[in-house]
């Protein structure tokens, strides 16, 4: 019986420390109530998820709080049944997430979660699926970034046709000369 116990309690850190581990690298955690998602639409959600680089895991809520706490981190008490989006990217985890329960009638039910260390609720949550992906992001500072640089072009370009063109109203008139 001892070694049954001994060999559950092992079992049970592994979890913890992979979990754990997990979290290190992650920038936000959103606890999710999975309740009435069949295996079908649970596979799905984990499908979209991993497509944008995101982990959605199923673990007993002590066993996800004690990781949660090991990391770092402090987490809120968790009730019912529990899955957590272990995120690299926060928006685009909170994208797939919100964009999914509004598809399945608000299913997995977002609890809340943990960004950058801080508690957020559901309102948090979707404000961060609102807010445009990183690479969106990129895009726009790029573009701010080259237009200056296209009006200086432009300009300079406009300075050497006039140059040009004072040069060919100078040769035309010593030509006339």
């Amino acid at each position: 019986m001892k070694i049954k116990a001994k060999a559950k309690k092992a079992d049970k850190q592994v979890l913890v420390d992979s979990l754990r581990e997990k979290l290190g690298t992650a920038s936000a955690l959103y606890y999710t109530d999975f309740t009435g998602l069949n295996v079908k639409r649970m596979t799905e959600l984990r499908r979209r998820l991993r497509r944008v680089g995101v982990e959605y895991v199923v673990i007993k809520n002590t066993l996800a709080i004690r990781a949660v706490n090991e990391s770092g981190l402090v987490s809120q008490r968790l009730k019912g049944p529990t899955g957590i989006v272990v995120a690299k990217d926060a928006v685009a985890g909170a994208k797939v997430l919100t964009e999914f329960a509004k598809e399945f009638d608000s299913k997995p039910a977002i609890k809340g979660g943990l960004f950058d260390g801080q508690h957020i609720d559901l309102d948090q949550v979707k404000k961060l699926a609102n807010m445009p992906t990183r690479e969106q992001l990129l895009s726009e500072l790029g573009a701010t970034m080259q237009a200056p640089l296209g009006q200086f072009v432009g300009a300079l370009n406009g300075l050497l046709t006039t140059f040009v063109g004072a040069l060919d109203a100078l040769k035309v008139q010593k030509e006339a000369a």
